[in-house]
Parts: structure tokens; sequence; C-alpha cells
């Protein structure tokens, strides 16, 4: 069965890590830095961009010679600076307690004016809290953590008093002021592949996040994910990350598909790090690497959002008759390649 929605919109991820594919692009230095990012997503804004993530690690996860822009500072300074675009900060639960977390994200939905969400994600490379001495649960136990943690978020963001007395939270008589004044509650994102990560996020995220993959995948996993009890809330809606490469051909894109692999290849020290630090528990790592090689994170290029710039709208508009309604695009150069789209990809998918 297919849903489109009634409209679709596009988003850039925040260049968080510095770059979201080759390390060595001559024409695109790792560089995540405060400025750049700002001005990315200022630029992305103008482009006519709704949306931005951006994501969160204490350091970079490949290689802590990286530099690492902080996802939650930055967020509220982003929320400040820009007037339309939606800010999604995303956020691992074992590196915040839920009463510190909802005050913060009530916070910064009051500055951006009910432009702020949060994305859930429940930690996949161990090292960052390894080596901060905070345990990293098994996979599924880090999950029944995480239902109590977004539980107790999303009761306090709706700005209950809220009492919770679980396996590992106990919150008492707890109510956090001023209240959300622009809707009932920031919105809650989350993504994963695993049978723990629908089960809660079917049940207690507003919107599912897609890793990039083949059409019939996405298909198999919305139905899925239909299927599921949601207790009376409105349906899931469904967003999607992927790496966009479009050119005035379909060979001109694949020809910078192969350069762009053949640049990954010297980066092989950095994600045999990445490799090394993923928790062997996460079926997202192990189905994203039955893909075969891409470019870009989360799936990257399993979308097949290379080619034309009419092949790659008419991919985004099989997305979209699927129920994707939030595209979460990554490029690189990143700035010059997010111009590309808007300019040449935007006005074919909206007929224009």
């Amino acid at each position: 069965m297919t849903t489109a929605p009634d409209r679709v919109r596009f988003g850039v991820w925040a260049n968080v890590y510095g770059t979201f594919a080759s390390l060595a692009h001559p024409d695109d230095p790792v560089d995540a830095s405060w400025a750049r990012n700002r001005d990315l997503v200022l630029e992305a804004e103008r482009l006519g961009f709704e949306a931005t993530l951006v994501a969160q690690h204490t350091f970079n996860p490949h290689g802590d010679q990286y530099d690492q822009l902080e996802a939650w500072t930055a967020s509220a300074a982003l929320a400040a600076l820009t007037s339309r675009i939606e800010v999604i900060a995303a956020i691992k639960p074992l590196l915040a307690h839920p009463v510190v977390l909802a005050k913060q994200a009530l916070q910064i939905e009051e500055i951006a004016q009910g432009r702020f969400s949060l994305n859930f994600v429940n930690a996949w490379y161990r090292p960052e809290l390894d080596k901060a001495g905070i345990d990293f649960l098994p996979h599924a136990e880090r999950y029944a953590y995480g239902r109590e943690w977004i539980t107790v978020v999303r009761s306090l963001m709706e700005g209950r008093r809220t009492t919770f007395a679980g396996r590992y939270l106990n919150v008492d008589d707890y109510v956090l002021r001023p209240a959300d004044a622009f809707r009932p509650r920031p919105l809650i994102y989350g993504g994963g592949e695993s049978e723990d990560s629908r089960a809660v996020l079917s049940e207690l995220a507003d919107v599912f996040f897609l890793n990039a993959q083949p059409p019939e995948d996405a298909a198999a996993m919305i139905d899925d994910l239909r299927r599921r009890p949601r207790g009376g809330q409105p349906p899931l809606r469904y967003a999607m990350a992927a790496f966009v490469i479009a050119r005035e051909t379909d060979e001109e894109a694949q020809a910078a598909l192969r350069h762009a692999l053949a640049l990954a290849q010297a980066d092989q020290d950095a994600l045999a790090s990445i490799r090394a630090g993923t928790d062997p528990a996460s079926s997202m790592g192990r189905s994203l690497a039955a893909r075969g090689p891409v470019v870009g994170t989360n799936g990257g290029t399993a979308a097949g959002l290379v080619g034309s710039y009419a092949t790659v709208a008419r991919r985004l508009r099989e997305f979209a008759d699927l129920g994707v309604e939030l595209f979460m695009l990554q490029f690189q150069p990143f700035e010059a390649e997010m111009r590309r789209f808007a300019e040449h990809v935007r006005p074919l998918f909206d007929g224009r």
C-alpha cells in the first residue's frame, strides 16, 4: 500500500564530523567547526531546505584527532539564528538524564518558536561511552532503558507533572515550566532496524528515520511499522537519510560515484576504527554492511539517489509514494552539491 504524504520536505545534515564522505576529498577539507556549520545551515535555509539534523557524538568516530561539533549547544545556537528551518538534535539516552534533557529540549523549543525536535539514537559506538566510564548496556537492555527514558522525556515535554518508577529511572512529582507555548511538545524522531528499536519507536516516536536503502527494502520496513499498534496516537510518519550525487546525465553521476568510492579507499584506517567500536549486536551495522560499499553514513548512496537530475527526482518520488515525507540529505563537497540539488533537482521534484 502506498500513502504519499501531502507535503514532502528536504533537509540537510549539519556537518558535525567535518565530512560525511571522504576524509581526503581535495575540494572538501574536513571542517567540523561551528562557523562552518552555522554558515551551512543558514545557507540551507535560504535555499529552501526545511530541516537540519545535528548528529550527536562526544568525539569523532573517525578518530579522536578529528574535531566534532557538539550537538545540543549547536542546536540551541542554530535555533536562535534561523527563522524557518526545523532543528533536529540527536540524543543518546545514556549521555543525558531525562529530566535535564527534557528541560533543554523545551528551552530550545522556546528559542526556535516551535521548530525544535529531538532524534532518539540508542547508541552504537562503544568507545565514547566506555572511555567515559558509562556502562554500555547490552543491546536489548539499552532499549529497555531507552523505553523508560523516552517515556519520561515525553511526559515532561508535554508539561505533565511526572512520577515514574521503573527498573532504571525514578522521577518523583516533577514538572517543567515554562511548558511548550507552540504545540503539545517537540517532535520525537528515531531510527534503527532491530526488533527492539521498531518496538519502542513504533509506540513512542512521531517520525521514524529510515536508513538509506532501496525502495523495496524501505517498503517492507514501512509496512512492518504500519502494522504495529500506536495506542490511539496519530500514525507514525517517515523520514529517510540519504547521500545524493546528481549530475546532468546518469553517466556523469555514475562516474562521480566511482570517483567518490575510490577516494574512500584512503579512509580505510578510519573506517576500521569505526567498525571496531561498533556494537556487534547492532542490526543496523550488519544490514548496512550487507548492502555493500556506499558513500555517506546511515546507508548513504544505498538509496540510489545517484543519477541525472531527473533520475534523482524520480527516485525521490518513489520513496515519497511509500510515505517518506522528509529526506535528510548529505553531499560532498557539501555546500556546492547542496546548491546543485536546490537548483536542479528540487524544481523537478516539485514540478516547477
